[in-house]
C-alpha cells in the first residue's frame, strides 16, 4: 500500500511523539543520577559520579538486590517448568476443557495486581500458616511464579504451534523413544523459546512490586521495594536515581535479547 507523502510524515510525527513520550522520562531520570544536586532539579547543576560510588556501597540497595535476584531465579525456574509442561498438554494434546484450562494459565496476567496481591495473601496465612512456613522469600518466588509462567506459556506454545507435530511424528517412526525425540527434536527446536521466555519472566519477577508487597515479610526487601521506600528521603533521593538507572539499562537487556531470539527462529535460525 503506498501513502502520500503528507501522510508518511504525519505517521513519523506520531510515532516520535509517542517515542519521546515513552522514553524522555527514562532519560531524565538517567541525566539525575550525573546530577551534583541532591533533588530532582532540572536542569542539572552539574555533573558528578559521587552518587554512583555510594550506591555502589549501599548496604541497603545490594541486599535488596540480591533478593530481587534470588526471587527473580525462583520465580522463572518454576514458570519453565509448568509453563512449558502446560504448554505441551496444551498444544499437544486434546482434551475436554483445553480452551478452559489455556485461559486460566493466561488469566494472571490480567488481572490487577493489587487483586493477585489480596489472593495470595489470603491463601498462604490459610495454607502455609498452619504449615509452620511464613511470609519471606518463598512466598515471594511463589507469588512471582504465579505471572511469570504466562510468559513462558506464550513462548513456548507459539513455537509449538508454529513448529507443528510432524517432526516429533516422523522421529518416532523412525524408532525413537520418547525421550530421544525430546532430547534431539523437540528440545532444539524449543530451546531459543525458553530462553526467551526465562528471560521476559526474570526481568518481570525482578520489577515486581505490587504482589511483593502482599506477599513478603518485613525483613524480605526486594530492589523495587527498596527504591519506594527511599524514594522521598531526601539524603536517598541521589542513589535511588542511579539504582533506576541501573534497572532501566538492566531492563533493555532480557527484552532485546528476547526479542532477537524470536527474529533468528523466524528467520530460521535456531
Amino acid at each position: 500500500m503506498r501513502l502520500s507523502p503528507g501522510l508518511r510524515w504525519t505517521l513519523r510525527a506520531i510515532t516520535w511523539l509517542a517515542l519521546l513520550f515513552l522514553y524522555v522520562p527514562l532519560a531524565i531520570v538517567i541525566l539525575n543520577s550525573f546530577n551534583k544536586s541532591r533533588t530532582f532539579a532540572f536542569p542539572p547543576t552539574g555533573v558528578t559520579l559521587k552518587w554512583w560510588n555510594a550506591a555502589a556501597h549501599n548496604s541497603g540497595a545490594l541486599d535488596a538486590l540480591w533478593t530481587s535476584v534470588k526471587a527473580g531465579l525462583g520465580a522463572t525456574v518454576i514458570a519453565l517448568v509448568l509453563g512449558s509442561m502446560a504448554a505441551f498438554a496444551v498444544q499437544r494434546y486434546r482434551f475436554f476443557g483445553r480452551n478452559v484450562v489455556s485461559f486460566l494459565v493466561i488469566l494472571p496476567i490480567a488481572l490487577p495486581g493489587i487483586i493477585t496481591g489480596i489472593a495470595l495473601n489470603a491463601a498462604f496465612r490459610t495454607v502455609l500458616d498452619p504449615l509452620g512456613i511464613g511470609f519471606g522469600l518463598t512466598t515471594v518466588i511463589i507469588g512471582h511464579a504465579t505471572f511469570c509462567i504466562v510468559v513462558v506459556y506464550n513462548n513456548v506454545q507459539a513455537r509449538l504451534r508454529r513448529t507443528g507435530s510432524s517432526l516429533g511424528e516422523a522421529s518416532a517412526d523412525l524408532g525413537a523413544t520418547g525421550w530421544q525425540t525430546f532430547r534431539f527434536v523437540t528440545f532444539p527446536t524449543l530451546r531459543t523459546a525458553l530462553v526467551a521466555g526465562a528471560l521476559l519472566a526474570f526481568g518481570l519477577s525482578f520489577d515486581e512490586i505490587v504482589v511483593t508487597t502482599f506477599t513478603s515479610s518485613p525483613d524480605v526487601q526486594t530492589l523495587p521495594l527498596w527504591i519506594f521506600g527511599n524514594l522521598f528521603r531526601p539524603n536517598q533521593a541521589p542513589i535511588v536515581d542511579v539504582v533506576a538507572a541501573v534497572l532501566i539499562v538492566a531492563a533493555i537487556l532480557p527484552v532485546w535479547l528476547s526479542q532477537r531470539l524470536g527474529d533468528d527462529t523466524s528467520s530460521g535460525r535456531i
